[in-house]
């Protein structure tokens, strides 16, 4: 009877706490990492042997004879096991002909795999070979210098290990192959990559790098269906640094996930052996890369990152935890202007009006008078000028720079594998970033901002990879290696830029290489739309793009003048004139965490404006910490009910700020269920709004407090919550 009663009790505790949560059964805040810091430090430990790394959530074990092998991949919030099949640790295809590295064979039952079967697999003839591993701590990919404000300041910690590999056959002697991993603190992350050293005394020729294959647990049964119809695996998340399509979010920019169906797997249920569970991470477009004697090579870093839910805003909180973490230069976020300027009396009136409202930088916008492609004296001399009259009153100076969208000439623009002369290209013509041309412009850029001291750099049309068949491109050798080497010369670039201190926005998702911002994602002929359709679609656009990323990534926009077109209702200039929009416009952004391009030539034309902007961004740099927190998003904004969103922060005294809008023309109260479980809070709740009326709540039991509110037709209100 007393088991019986104990037994019950356990399960009415699991129950409730799921529930609670809403989260994973037996999670609760403190277990929680992303409520939580897991005080646990990352560890690379040799047990026997088995190779184990273990930072508290997430476990991944390999053996390391006959060869090394991952036979364990465990989530352990939720006690997943990703793994049911040993696989090469990397597969390499050198003179075209493929070769293991690492991994084992003879694994019979691909649908699971008993640990007391691994004793009978095998290595291949052929496999690269396991010789010796080494353990250290991180090291920087980036050595970034921060010159912004920021939220966090701090490279990533924690354990690394590396794997070397050694060919048996006589014609890879001194070919080596590492297998790298990094392992961090606080988060279920694991970063894995690949180089290979050419020790001998002849060129090959790298035709592809799979840098990881995984067997995954499949993420449903389906009898029948084809790869593309079923679902992939859910309980990890993929991002590596190898991603461009303007699509500005990343699943649709990468270039290097490939789910597989496997037929050794002869006991899955679909019948003609096509559930998509094997995982392999190689660039499409990247098939010859010649690697000369004593030349090193580093394939894309991948970066794995074991979820523990389906829910979307969950799933997006734990993708924004990695950013801050292995990016942590995405949470830079200065406040700017976007200058349209024809002369340089303009730029230091710009600079003034940062200087009087609390602005930080001053960006010179595409249509400006800046040319940063000219090195000549006269013009760094100019530009150093103005830089230093903004530094001598603290304000950032940037400026926009075009690469891809433009002809430059038939010598230097990309070439069309199909018919061997320039076009094909992304945006139709476009230069090719290994040619002289493409070259001059990486060194012209460096120049630029070494000579001038300029502090952010706006790059329009990045390298979108392009592929070029020009064989007399001095970047590149032909078309098979054109797109990798065009993307390293980008790479570099970028990662002198922000190991210069330099702020990029960069409309493409180069984030894991160096750049600070991108745009929240919009039709940029929305801009030419009435202002009243402007803050509904912005607060949709604000919604929609913070899904996945943390509000520093993303930049809005504000036509101070007329952009794209559109009516003189689309603007607000004159700005005195339109003081409530112009109000609302920047309280959505800022409230919100996100910095927009507020383009035109002034940030205020009266006293009366300039007082506006001054206290609206002295109200955000008070709530400036909690604005730069996650979002969790309440309601979409639809125009016909309230919408709005909340930040939160467990790690500090402001645990949320929620603003809340009335798109209608009544004035509006309601009463919603407000979900506090990210901030932390788990008793009592104290909600101050903006005219300092402050009310205490008492947590229900699924975290949630039953919030009423009022708000005055066509506004918004804020709260902070502690």
């Amino acid at each position: 009877m007393k088991k019986t009663i104990v037994y019950f009790l356990i399960l009415l505790s699991t129950y409730t706490q799921a529930q609670s949560t809403k989260v994973a059964v037996g999670k609760s805040p403190i277990a929680d990492w992303l409520v939580s810091p897991i005080t646990q430090k990352a560890k690379i430990t040799a047990e026997g042997q088995n190779i184990v790394m273990n930072n508290g959530l997430v476990k991944r074990v390999f053996i390391i004879s006959p060869n090394v092998a991952c036979f364990d991949f465990t989530n352990l919030s939720n006690g997943q096991q990703l793994i049911r099949s040993i696989e090469p640790e990397a597969k390499v295809i050198l003179d075209q002909v493929s070769y293991k590295v690492g991994g084992l064979s003879g694994q019979r039952e691909k649908a699971y795999l008993k640990l007391a079967s691994i004793k009978g697999l095998q290595k291949n003839d052929s496999d690269f070979v396991y010789a010796r591993h080494t353990i250290s701590t991180i090291e920087p990919y980036i050595h970034w210098k921060p010159t912004t404000w920021l939220t966090n300041g701090q490279q990533p910690t924690g354990a690394s290990i590396v794997f070397e590999f050694v060919s048996p056959l006589a014609a890879l002697q001194n070919i080596i192959i590492k297998v790298h991993y990094e392992l961090y603190d606080g988060i279920p992350l694991i970063t894995k990559w690949i180089s290979i050293d050419n020790a001998s005394n002849k060129s090959i020729k790298i035709n592809r790098v799979v840098n990881e294959v995984l067997g995954l647990v499949e993420e449903e049964s389906a009898v029948v269906g084809k790869p593309e119809e079923m679902k992939k695996q859910h309980g990890i998340y993929v991002e590596t640094n190898y991603a461009f399509n303007n699509a500005m979010r990343y699943d649709i920019s990468d270039q290097t996930t490939h789910w597989k169906t496997d037929l050794a797997y002869t006991s899955q249920v679909n019948y003609n052996y096509e559930t998509p569970c094997l995982l392999e991470i190689y660039p499409e477009k990247a098939p010859g890369i010649d690697l000369a004697p004593n030349e090193n090579f580093k394939s894309v870093r991948t970066n794995e990152l074991l979820m523990d839910s389906y829910d979307r805003q969950r799933r997006g909180l734990m993708l924004k935890k990695m950013y801050r973490t292995i990016a942590p230069w995405t949470t830079q976020n200065p406040i700017f202007m976007h200058l349209v300027s024809r002369n340089d009396q303009e730029v230091k009136n710009a600079i003034d009006q940062c200087v009087a409202t609390g602005y930080e930088a001053v960006i010179l916008s595409f249509g400006s008078h800046l040319e940063m492609e000219d090195s000549s004296a006269s013009n760094i001399k100019r530009w150093k000028g103005l830089t230093d009259y903004a530094h001598q009153h603290h304000i950032l100076l940037g400026g926009y720079s075009l690469f891809s969208s433009r002809r430059i000439s038939d010598e230097d623009d990309v070439v069309d594998i199909k018919t061997g002369k320039p076009g094909g290209a992304f945006f139709g013509n476009a230069p090719c970033f290994g040619s002289k041309w493409g070259l001059a412009y990486r060194d012209k850029i460096k120049y630029f901002f070494k000579t001038t001291g300029f502090d952010i750099w706006e790059n329009d049309g990045p390298y979108p990879g392009d592929v070029c068949a020009s064989t007399t491109h001095p970047g590149h050798k032909g078309y098979d290696d054109s797109q990798w080497r065009q993307m390293e010369i980008q790479k570099e670039l970028y990662h002198w830029l922000n190991e210069s201190g330099v702020y990029i926005n960069a409309p493409d998702w180069y984030f894991l290489d160096g750049t600070n911002k991108i745009a929240l994602g919009y039709r940029e002929v929305n801009f030419s739309l009435s202002r009243e359709q402007q803050k509904l679609l912005n607060r949709q656009n604000i919604h929609d793009g913070t899904l996945e990323k943390i509000p520093s990534m993303s930049w809005g926009f504000v036509p101070l003048t007329k952009y794209q077109g559109g009516t003189e209702d689309a603007v607000l200039e004159p700005l005195s004139e339109h003081l409530n929009d112009y109000e609302q416009l920047m309280m959505q952004y800022y409230g919100a965490g996100v910095q927009a391009c507020y383009r035109g030539p002034r940030l205020y034309d009266t006293e009366t404006t300039k007082a506006l902007v001054s206290k609206t961004i002295q109200w955000y740099k008070k709530y400036r910490n909690i604005l730069n927190a996650d979002m969790i998003q309440l309601r979409r904004a639809d125009g016909r009910d309230w919408d709005g969103w909340m930040h939160v922060n467990p790690a500090t005294s402001q645990k949320g700020f929620m603003m809340l809008f009335n798109p209608t023309h009544e004035v509006m109260t309601k009463t919603i269920q407000l979900p506090l479980y990210y901030t932390g809070l788990s008793n009592k709740a104290k909600i101050t709004d903006s005219k300092g009326v402050v009310t205490q709540y008492s947590l229900n039991r699924d975290y949630t407090v039953n919030f009423t509110f009022t708000i005055p037709p066509d506004t918004y209100n804020w709260f902070v919550i502690e």
